[in-house]
């Protein structure tokens, strides 16, 4: 009823939109109403559009939704492309209303609507309080402006333009409502409101609040039939999101699974058709060729002709040098302004006259060459490179030192000024000056005092900086040259004029040399170009160190006796209008901007009304390359053209370090003479061919022209990559320019100068175009009709994914049109490629406004994802916001993209919101494996030969054939009683066990006999007091110590069942307590025995609070016992009888005890006895839990059995004291240890800076003949082999370090011991296991992984490798499970909880082909058998087990079988701050949890860094990466991780984490 109810809603609001509206034939063919439409409906109300001009725009943008002539058909023909290339600007004539909005924004909102009903909202990541605190507003520092970029800047004083304030719009909304978003909701895990479960509570708040709206005024600007159209579209929408998360089989109390539901739900969804996949995994390491798509365009024009820009004409009195032109306005003119500064106020603050540059100049000359140093020895000559270090807001300083060192003839070398030794890229420019040999550097004053200084008073050296002499060029300082010295004035020849510094797309410096006759020519064609004549005003607001302010405002300025009124970049920090008010004022006929400086001047100009910009002949637009700026000239022209602006007036340039200016548009006075541009198809830019747009309509790329060539030159489009080969007229390629006015060379970079300065295109037949080399200009583009070149893009911004071409311009002006000045800074967006998975991956940075919340800002990162999507038709992999101020800056204030990247790689980004898109970006994963039939039952088997190869089986030695002197003497005992009782008659004050307390003292020992009565007496008190028969089950709750051995051979002597169990911790009942009691209850335990201290414990309140003590079964105190023994001690009749139960929780959280009869604990006892070597005069030390597996064996058993005394250190007191352990192994001289994981990683992070003081109290390990790690895991090499190499200097010899290996089947089936062969390490492809493959590979290799043999099997154990499936035996070297039998398996499981379903032929298994009469266990663990060259005691050659991982913790992903150890290896490196990892499934999603030990603000930081290690390493996708506390990862007492404990725990939603990231 309710799903019928909400369709009728539906309905009607369809009914409603279509009654309302005479639009029959508004829909194109196949389509409903879509909210695309429905945005542009809402943006078609009467006031919006004014312009015909825009209009036609608009047309354009919109026809996709209009009904198109049936007679109309697009031509496709390549004429109709490139001639339709060249529109007309439309303009009106005075329009002084709002500028209409861009047209790239229009098609970003229209993108975005289409996305609104096809995607579901993704889910947000979840945040801890504390971190939601720390990042929002009130931990910001107010943003300063002067981090607004110089490609466009932010506004300053964060203001925002009034055009995106007053009513909420529809389209926010919209978003709101679907993204089930309201302004209050929080976005803390810890915190978020429980309002209703799940999708539940969420749809009853979505209807009270649609259901509110309906009656507010916050819709009223909305005609009624949309909202209700609207409303009933969410609700079914919130109504199908219930119904799947009720479906779905997810607890929907949980909000974690839910999460998880959510994105399952997201990523199932289709997506775009997936690449072809480009490279199989097949081991061989051959990667597949992409094969390019059939579809995809392609170039079809002819062969373009090199362009050839008008003949330089020689002027006659163009002077032959700047330095003469230079001397000829000083003596001439002296008095004529040259340059005028002027300050923060915006008034002038200096005039420098022609008159007075040329003296001072000359005085700087002077001095450089005559002051420093001696005479005979100068520091400077003609030729050597200096250093000019001059703050943007003095330039006259910076002129007067440059012209000095051009009349000096050294070489200037312009540099930012080093404010911090840490500036961003200030190392690199330190490795240029190192480069080029400067020793000194020319600096202003007022620079020189605001250097940072040591204590001592001296400028320290920068970071990477040669040792400079810093020289200061204040005429007050200098000494007057005498009246004969005049500088030698020369023609402009081919020496070194200056360098120009220029950074890569890598963040290396590199240094541009350019040449005095380079530099004339230069000056000559951009007067030819521009019209430039004697005494005109020009306003620069450019930096004038480089680039186009050094060409215009610097040096074609002198040539032509101009007058520069030079804006500093503060003044326009604090009036942003400032340089429009010197155009005004001064009356300039030229001024030089960026588009940044349009843009600030449109948002200030409102309250100015004396603005007349009728003086202005050129407007010279510096980054007119950037296919962007174009917004900002048609913006900042409908504006100002009512202020006198001609249309003809914006003249963008293109300019690049090696080439100089490389076009210019002509200022005319021909207004009816369009400047060109051209809408481009985005998608055919991304591979590389010029299409006018034509379907698409929302993905387009206008682009307008950037004038001719410049006078004297030839220019050509070559092929970006490979040969410099000539492009056909319709394909877009790197420009090149062959002139005398370009660079030279990179300075001391022969080979980088020969690949840019030297290239020599060539046609389509190989023929070169000219004998005169090209140089590389850097820039994308192409020659357009009438020879108009177009810049589309720069090769540093270039970004190739998956085969198709990206610019970062167009995808930062992207994300800008999405709601632009509302969540994050214009000017401080970042967008730059990692490499990942062999395909380069688009991330975009941003720094977010203080003042917007989690919510809005995910919201509107998810938009930006989308509106990416559907303009270029590429994923972005990250999309990262930082707080406001954070990301690194160049010195005018843009981001330094390099140093980002590189703090994004390395995971100091520090972000404060991460939306990962690895599932919609990686297309090229390698294919899902296809099984392969294994051998099966038909295989030939010949011998002991299968498929051609040696059955993998080994053994140890056989223990019939083994002397024992027990044996010798004729003593064989199968009871431990019994060998308790010879040994207290025999030799009964022998110490057997002895324990340590933290301070190394001896607490408590046991003698045989002592052990034998305390025993006797406990046997008494369990039939007094207990009241047992024989075979019931005692727990024994006790800690690690005597009381445990002593109850446990009490209950062996009245005939009971012991079970150890670890006691409940009492700082952490809640959690502990309930596991004892669950081993307890499942053991079906008659009674349960401990100290005092424990039954206390386990009757507080605490304990009442946690668990039932009233179902506990009788619980006796051993403290205090019986003084009588029993009147006769149990003695079993049969051997195979139970002895004990072993209960252990798996790794996989699983409970399960297995049964240990009286013969598998003798043949254990005797096989570690035989192995080891263990007699009555040897101490082993042991540092172990005494619960479970070999542990437990050692604690208690062996030394019953060997005789020998076992020294106990509890691994609890090593917290107190870390070096108790080793202590002892040295005080008592032990030659063999055991220890744990655990206790290894505990000494060697907490006595790693203490070898040398414990060497100094005697600490000495060169006793130790085996130290031996007990596990049930693959042997941890890399903790083995540091704590090896940190204990080296202590005398621990490396191979005295091995592990064991034992699981629930058979507690001990590898021991190292003594004798035989040292451990062999092998190194196996990674990629070969996932596929159940061994392949053998060198050290060092790609994918190569470390696996060292888990010590020598037992004497009387057999080993088989056998398929796990289809049961069958397996070759030598081949990966499968591996199977036991021995005298001392387990008998069976007792119980298994949580799994009762556990098979039974765990302990009774059969070959199905071979030997089939064997009975095997099996272990459940992966591994492989192999022969070595080494021989083992007996003389044979040794086999040796490589343990490789546990078959139920293995993960089955994409066809093939990973084990969580080796992504967790991969994810541990890669960042400092992870301590712990872990990794699991769930719903076939990877789930990461990382423990982070560092700050909060780190925790961001490493969703990045991880999903691209598993990528890189593993070919994964990462689905959800958690960062927790350090210790939230459970890991049991032998120091193995509860991955499945940490699941639940995920889940239920316990974990409290740092952060939740969920990757898309």
């Amino acid at each position: 009823m309710l799903k019928d109810s909400f369709g009728c809603s539906i309905w009607v609001a369809f009914l409603l939109l279509f009654s309302v509206l005479p639009l029959g034939g508004l829909r194109p063919a196949g389509r409903g109403p879509s909210w695309s439409f429905l945005l542009f409906l809402l943006r078609l109300l009467p006031g919006d559009i004014t312009q015909k001009g825009y209009e036609k725009k608009r047309s354009k943008l919109i026809g996709a939704y209009l009904p198109q002539p049936s007679g109309e058909t697009s031509s496709s023909s390549l004429q109709t492309n490139i001639q339709s290339l060249v529109l007309p600007i439309s303009l009106s004539p005075a329009s002084c209303l709002p500028p209409p909005p861009d047209v790239h924004t229009e098609a970003v909102q229209a993108a975005l609507a289409k996305h609104k009903e096809r995607k579901m909202a993704v889910p947000m990541p979840s945040k801890r309080r504390s971190l939601v605190v720390q990042t929002s507003m009130d931990a910001y520092t107010p943003p300063d402006t002067s981090s607004g970029s110089e490609e466009e800047g932010c506004l300053p004083g964060g203001g925002t333009p009034s055009s995106s304030q007053g009513s909420i719009s529809m389209e926010h909304w919209i978003s709101r409502a679907i993204h089930g978003s309201t302004p209050s909701s929080t976005t803390s895990s810890s915190s978020t409101q429980s309002g209703g479960s799940g999708a539940a509570g969420r749809l009853a708040d979505v209807m009270a609040h649609a259901h509110r709206c309906l009656y507010t005024s916050e819709l009223a600007p909305f005609p009624i039939f949309i909202i209700v159209f609207v409303c009933s579209h969410i609700c079914m929408w919130y109504l199908h999101a219930f119904l799947g998360h009720c479906l779905s089989g997810v607890p929907v109390s949980s909000r974690v699974s839910a999460k998880i539901q959510q994105l399952v739900n997201t990523l199932k969804q289709p997506k775009r058709p997936p690449l072809r996949e480009f490279f199989v995994d097949d081991f061989e390491e051959l990667l597949e060729v992409q094969q390019p798509d059939p579809n995809q365009p392609r170039p079809e024009g002819a062969q373009m002709l090199p362009i050839r820009g008008e003949q330089l004409g020689v002027v006659t009195n163009w002077p032959p040098s700047l330095e003469a032109a230079l001397q000829r306005w000083g003596t001439i003119s002296p008095k004529a302004p040259c340059l005028t500064t002027m300050d923060t106020n915006g008034k002038p603050l200096y005039i420098l006259t022609y008159g007075k540059l040329w003296t001072r100049s000359m005085k700087v000359a002077y001095n450089i060459l005559h002051k420093l140093g001696t005479k005979q020895e100068p520091m400077l000559r003609p030729g050597d490179r200096v250093a000019l270090v001059f703050p943007n807001n003095d330039p006259a300083a910076f002129m007067v030192a440059f012209y000095g060192c051009l009349l000096a003839e050294v070489v200037p070398v312009p540099i930012e000024v080093p404010l911090t030794r840490k500036d961003a890229g200030s190392q690199q420019i330190g490795f240029l000056l190192g480069s080029c040999g400067v020793t000194v550097a020319l600096t202003s004053d007022a620079c020189h005092k605001g250097l940072p200084k040591s204590a001592t008073g001296e400028i320290p050296q920068f970071k990477g900086w040669p040792k400079l002499l810093w020289f200061v060029t204040e005429s007050k300082h200098l000494s007057k040259p005498p009246r004969d010295w005049f500088p030698h004035i020369k023609d402009a020849n081919s020496d070194t004029a200056y360098i120009e510094y220029k950074t890569c797309k890598d963040g290396s410096v590199l240094g541009v040399t350019v040449m005095r006759i380079a530099m004339l020519t230069h000056c000559q064609a951009l007067t030819q170009s521009c019209g430039y004549t004697e005494a005109e005003t020009i306003v620069n607001v450019l930096d004038f160190k480089k680039d186009v302010g050094l060409w215009h405002g610097i040096l074609t300025s002198v040539m032509n006796m101009m007058h520069v009124i030079s804006v500093p970049y503060s003044l326009m920090k604090v009036n942003p209008l400032s340089w429009i008010q010197k155009v005004c004022q001064y009356k300039a006929k030229v001024a030089c901007v960026k588009s940044r400086d349009m843009h600030w001047a449109l948002v200030a100009h409102r309250d100015q009304r004396d603005i007349n910009l009728s003086s202005l002949r050129m407007l010279v637009v510096a980054d007119g390359s950037n296919p962007w700026s174009i917004s900002s000239c048609d913006a900042f022209l409908n504006v100002f053209q009512s202020k006198g602006l001609r249309p003809e007036v914006i003249c963008p340039c293109a300019s690049s370090p090696e080439a100089l200016t490389v076009a210019i548009r002509r200022p005319t006075n021909d207004s009816n003479q369009p400047a060109g541009r051209g809408v481009l198809s985005m998608q055919g830019l991304s591979h590389g061919v010029i299409r006018v747009d034509s379907e698409e309509r929302l993905s387009v790329l206008t682009v307008q022209d950037v004038g001719t060539v410049m006078p004297g030159a030839l220019l050509c489009v070559v092929k970006p990559d490979g040969v410099p080969q000539l492009c056909q007229t319709d394909e877009v390629g790197e420009l090149c320019v062959c002139s005398i006015a370009t660079g030279m060379s990179y300075y001391g970079l022969s080979g980088m100068t020969k690949n840019t300065f030297e290239v020599f295109p060539t046609s389509s037949t190989g023929a070169p175009v000219s004998e005169y080399p090209f140089a590389r200009t850097g820039l994308l583009g192409f020659v357009g009709p009438g020879g108009l070149i177009f810049i589309t893009g720069k090769m540093d911004g270039l970004m190739v994914v998956s085969g198709r071409r990206h610019n970062a311009d167009d995808i930062v002006a992207t994300a800008l049109a999405v709601e632009p000045m509302k969540f994050v800074y214009r000017g401080r967006i970042a967008v730059f490629s990692v490499t990942v998975l062999h395909d380069e991956r688009i991330v975009v940075v941003a720094e977010q406004r203080p003042d917007s919340t989690e919510e809005d800002s995910f919201q509107w990162m998810s938009r930006v994802l989308q509106a990416i999507d559907s303009i270029h038709g590429v994923g972005v992999f990250c999309l990262a916001l930082v707080p406001a101020n954070t990301l690194p800056k160049t010195p005018l204030g843009g981001i330094h993209l390099s140093e980002t990247k590189q703090l994004f790689l390395e995971g100091s980004l520090h972000p404060c919101n991460v939306l990962m898109c690895p599932h919609t970006c990686v297309t090229n994963l390698p294919k899902p494996r296809q099984k392969q039939p294994e051998i099966g039952p038909a295989s030939v088997m010949v011998g002991n030969l299968v498929s051609g190869k040696r059955i993998a089986q080994a053994s140890g030695r056989d223990l019939s054939q083994m002397e024992d002197n027990d044996q010798a003497r004729k003593v064989c005992f199968l009871f431990l009683s019994e060998v308790l009782q010879w040994r207290s008659q025999t030799t009964p004050d022998h110490v057997l066990f002895t324990l340590l307390s933290s301070r190394g003292a001896i607490t408590n020992s046991l003698t045989c006999l002592q052990l034998h009565k305390r025993a006797e007496k406990i046997a008494a008190l369990l039939a007094e007091r207990g009241h047992l028969q024989d075979g019931d089950h005692v727990a024994l709750v006790y800690p690690p110590g005597l009381d445990l051995i002593a109850a446990f051979y009490g209950c062996l002597y009245a005939g009971c069942v012991p079970i150890t169990v670890r006691p409940p911790h009492p700082q952490n009942i809640a959690t502990t307590l309930p596991t004892v009691k669950m081993i307890v209850e499942v053991s079906r335990s008659a009674c349960v025995m401990t100290t005092q201290v424990i039954c206390k414990l386990l009757r507080s309140k605490e304990a009442l609070a946690a668990v039932d003590i009233r179902t506990w079964p009788p619980v006796l105190d051993t403290d205090d016992l019986p003084k009588k023994k029993p009147p006769q001690l149990y003695k079993p009749s049969n051997p195979d009888t139970l002895a004990y139960l072993d209960f252990s929780v798996s790794t996989t959280g699983m409970l399960a005890g297995v049964k240990m009869s009286h013969a598998a604990t003798s043949a254990f006892c005797r096989s570690v006895k035989l192995q080891c070597e263990l007699y009555p005069s040897r101490e082993v030390a042991i540092c172990l839990d005494p619960y479970c597996g070999l542990g437990f064996v050692l604690w208690c058993l062996c030394s019953v059995y060997s005789g020998h005394q076992s020294i106990l250190i509890p691994p609890s007191e090593l917290e107190v004291n870390p070096a108790l352990w080793l202590l002892a192994v040295s005080q008592y001289r032990v030659r063999d240890t055991f220890c744990s994981y655990s206790v290894m990683e505990l000494c060697t992070k907490g006595l790693g800076l203490q070898t040398e003081s414990l060497k100094s109290r005697g600490l000495d390990l060169s006793r130790v003949r085996t130290c031996v790690v007990v596990a049930e895991e693959r042997p941890r090499i890399a903790l083995t082999q540091s704590f090896s190499k940190l204990f080296k200097d202590l005398g621990l010899h490396p191979r005295a370090v091995s592990t064991s290996f034992g699981c629930r089947v058979n507690l001990a089936i590898c021991l190292q011991g003594t004798s035989g062969p040292d451990p062999t390490t092998v190194y196996v492809d990674m990629r070969a296991l996932r596929h159940d493959r061994v392949r053998l590979v060198e050290r060092g290799s790609p994918h190569s992984l470390p696996l060292m043999e888990s010590g020598k099997i037992l004497p009387g154990v057999r080993i088989i490798i056998a398929n796990p499936e289809t049961k069958g035996p397996l070759g030598d070297s081949h990966l499968g499970e591996i199977w036991v039998q021995s005298g001392h398996n387990a008998s069976g499981y007792f119980t298994v909880y949580g799994d009762e379903s556990l098979q039974s032929d765990h302990f009774s298994s059969r070959l199905s082909f071979g030997d089939t009469q064997t009975v095997w266990a099996r272990t459940g663990y992966l591994g492989f058998l192999r022969r070595t060259e080494l021989t083992d005691a007996s003389g044979d050659r040794h086999d040796a087990l490589y343990v490789v991982g546990a078959l139920d913790e293995a993960m089955e992903l994409r066809g093939m079988r990973y084990h969580p150890i080796d992504i967790e290896t991969s994810v541990i490196r890669t960042h400092k701050s992870i301590t712990e990892c872990a990794v699991f499934t769930w719903t076939n999603l990877l789930v990461v949890v990382v423990e982070l030990d560092g700050s909060e603000q780190e925790a961001l930081d490493l969703v990045p860094l991880v999903t691209n290690v598993v990528l890189e390493e593993h070919y994964l996708i990462v689905g959800v990466v958690v960062v927790v506390d350090v210790g939230v990862i459970p890991i049991n007492s032998r120091g193995e991780k509860q991955r499945m404990h940490l699941r639940d725990g995920f889940l239920a939603d316990q974990l409290d984490p740092i952060y939740v990231a969920y990757n898309m």
